[in-house]
């Protein structure tokens, strides 16, 4: 399966770490990573995939394969900015976001009304039409890297055979 990461450009120490360890988790159980290519939880990400002999794929914003982080390995050069994260969550079966800023949550949000399903270490919260009450199930909630990708896998099959 190929698994959508998604993530802060500068994240925390902390949460770069956890994105690391959900590469990791993923090329262990040999699925491919996908991600915006650029720095911060989408480089840890990649990171901890290549130190467990995965493959990574970074859809670029920009117009040049060179911006990809080191630990691409299938570059995609799109040149369509922030368009590209359509791109990023359609490519994947699921998506795992960890922490995020506004880009991670136009993500969440492209993929979650497309029905994909999203799984959350860190991230953002839902609430909907402005009530401040939580949208339950919307995000699946994950406590820890092993956590987030067992269930962005098993989102992923039931996806696959809904």
């Amino acid at each position: 399966m190929i698994i959508s990461v998604i993530g802060a450009g500068q994240p925390t120490a902390a949460v770069a770490l956890l994105a690391e360890q959900v590469g990791q988790e993923l090329a262990r159980r040999g699925h491919t990573l996908v991600c915006g290519g650029l720095g911060g939880v989408m480089e840890a990400a990649c990171r901890g995939a290549k130190s467990a002999g995965g493959t990574t794929i970074g859809i670029l914003p920009g117009r040049s394969s060179r911006d990809a982080n080191s630990y691409v390995d299938i570059p995609i050069v799109t040149a369509m900015g922030y368009a590209r994260n359509v791109i990023v969550v359609h490519t994947g079966e699921a998506v795992i976001a960890i922490g995020g800023a506004f880009g991670t949550l136009s993500e969440i949000g492209h993929a979650l009304g497309d029905g994909i399903p999203v799984v959350g270490l860190k991230t953002w919260p839902l609430s909907q039409n402005g009530n401040g009450q939580t949208v339950d199930g919307a995000i699946i909630q994950a406590h820890d890297p092993v956590d987030a990708v067992e269930k962005a896998l098993a989102a992923a099959a039931a996806r696959r055979s809904g």
